[in-house]
């Protein structure tokens, strides 16, 4: 297989995860097929980094374009963990998109009609304290949703953060949610045949600390990294780490180190598109694995449908690049 067409299998996120979870495209996930009804899934809700597409107060090409078409705009990066034999959904990441969000959710989950849902999800996963990944936990609290003891998982550090900052002390006193304690490395079921790792990562930990879950169902697994600092700061090497995962959702943030001519991206510290899809390419090649992206910042022309780099993956990827099944 040339580089060329590596690449391009590569970038098939470019076009499946960018086009996720979109405001026009709030419709229900499509119903699975009848051998698979039961197996777990995860659905991508948002895609983009913290501040949104369009980001506010930014007048660049792709900002203006999502205001003036919605069609155009993403939400913030989250997934939900769709279990069907409990009729559970997880969510990872509170982002500030939650309301469009949890619509998005109740287009397949059951739920009061005529007068507020206090349990719109079974519980939320937390990666860390940036204000993409964990704001929209407040709208559970007594001022907006009102939920009843809802499980929040977090590593000890977000979770002693919470209850000592307001508002989200307030959320832990009023009890409208229920911290669960995470030990990086320790494996916990969380559902029927859902189990999770959460991991540890690099990142600027101003607050807190950072993870990455390890998502396993019955038959497959995917390993979600929407921030980090970049591969060469972990531990152990990614292809390491992903060493029997079938799909890995990554930080995307940026495609090359041209993207913000007015920031230095070494400071910045994520990985790039490019070195990512060049250090995943044997795992790619042989088939064992499938990499899509995620938390794209507004700067990233992978949200370009119309350009170079996204073209090449629009005409590989599939309506059903939007849920990828952890069965």
């Amino acid at each position: 297989m040339s580089s060329k067409h590596l690449r391009r299998h590569l970038a098939l996120a470019l076009a499946a995860l960018a086009a996720a979870a979109t405001p026009a495209g709030t419709a229900a996930t499509p119903p699975p097929e009848p051998s698979s009804a039961l197996a777990p899934r995860v659905v991508a809700l948002g895609t983009v980094q913290d501040a949104g597409l369009p980001q506010p107060g930014c007048t660049c090409e792709r900002c203006t374009a999502a205001r003036r078409d919605p069609a155009r705009r993403r939400y913030v990066a989250s997934l939900a963990l769709v279990v069907p034999r409990s009729g559970h959904t997880w969510l990872i990441d509170a982002t500030p998109d939650l309301p469009a969000q949890i619509d998005r959710i109740q287009t397949w989950r059951p739920h009061p009609q005529g007068r507020p849902d206090r349990a719109p999800v079974d519980g939320v996963l937390l990666t860390h304290a940036h204000i993409g990944h964990y704001l929209g936990l407040a709208l559970f609290g007594f001022e907006a949703i009102n939920t009843r003891e809802l499980p929040v998982y977090a590593s000890p550090r977000m979770a002693a953060f919470l209850r000592a900052n307001g508002p989200w002390s307030q959320l832990v006193g009023k009890r409208n949610i229920a911290l669960r304690e995470l030990r990086p490395g320790a494996p916990f079921v969380l559902d029927a045949g859902v189990t999770v790792t959460p991991i540890a990562v690099p990142h600027r930990d101003e607050f807190t600390d950072t993870m990455a879950f390890l998502v396993r169902g019955p038959r497959r697994s995917l390993l979600y990294v929407p921030d980090t600092d970049g591969w060469a700061s972990w531990p152990r090497p990614l292809p390491e780490v992903l060493r029997g995962v079938d799909v890995a959702i990554l930080d995307g943030t940026f495609f090359s180190p041209d993207e913000l001519p007015d920031r230095d991206l070494t400071k910045i510290r994520h990985p790039l598109i490019t070195g990512t899809m060049d250090l995943l390419a044997p795992l790619v090649r042989s088939g064992r694995l499938r990499v899509l992206f995620t938390h794209l910042n507004h700067s990233n022309p992978a949200l370009d449908r119309r350009g170079r780099r996204s073209r090449r993956a629009a005409s590989a990827s599939s309506r059903r690049a939007t849920s990828c099944r952890s069965s």
